[in-house]
């Protein structure tokens, strides 16, 4: 498909971001690995839909550790659509937004954003993050807007770098993610569940917020 252009750059972006995980990470690189997995999480849901594309030759799921991060980000995040399957859908028509412009697409995104973690920033949340970024990007292409997924990638990048960089590095960075599925526990997926049924708390109302705030 013609409009999966906009994604097939990532393939040198990632590339240049795939191996500082043997150090601490830069506010720069945590930018970088978070606008790199946003296009992957974009990608896999315009993928389960039936939008085609060739991933390029340093597609995330290949390997490595960002390549694993990636992973457990999008199985979080299928566990988070399951539980709420209508949440994550049609979120332009939740959000009563037009995506065929790029301020309003930006301006609605960082809106929800800033609504989710004004509580607070945990990895539900930032799952949670992620697939409002992957629904809002497959109604982009859907619509026959698929350049606006370059500004929802930009968007995550720069909601990271304002309000999430100083709790990423407190972690060690984006590989602190895959201690959530490093569990063996049988109760770990119910104690997820749970935690994820909270994050969805927090989208509906950074939605309400976002409909009803002063436009």
């Amino acid at each position: 498909m013609k409009g999966m252009e906009v994604l097939r750059r990532s393939s040198v972006f990632a590339a240049e971001v795939m191996e500082v995980f043997d150090r601490s990470p830069t506010d720069k690189e945590l930018v970088s690995q978070s606008k790199v997995l946003c296009r992957d999480y974009i990608h896999s849901r315009l993928s389960r839909i039936g939008f085609g594309w060739s991933k390029p030759d340093h597609g995330l799921s290949s390997g490595g550790t960002l390549g694993e991060v990636s992973s457990v980000l999008l199985w979080l995040g299928d566990e988070l659509e399951y539980l709420r399957p209508n949440l994550y859908r049609n979120v332009a028509r939740q959000l009563n937004i037009t995506v065929a412009s790029e301020s309003v697409v930006s301006d609605a995104f960082l809106a929800v954003a800033a609504e989710i973690f004004s509580t607070g920033v945990t990895w539900g949340k930032i799952v949670s993050l992620y697939a409002v970024a992957g629904a809002l990007a497959v109604d982009c292409v859907r619509y026959g807007n698929p350049a606006m997924v370059h500004a929802i990638v930009d968007c995550m990048g720069e909601f990271v770098r304002k309000s999430l960089v100083s709790w990423l590095k407190k972690r060690g960075g984006w590989t602190d993610i895959t201690k959530c599925v490093v569990n063996t526990d049988p109760s770990f997926r119910s104690h997820w569940l749970m935690v994820t049924a909270c994050t969805c708390v927090h989208y509906l109302k950074a939605v309400v917020f976002y409909l009803l705030r002063e436009k």
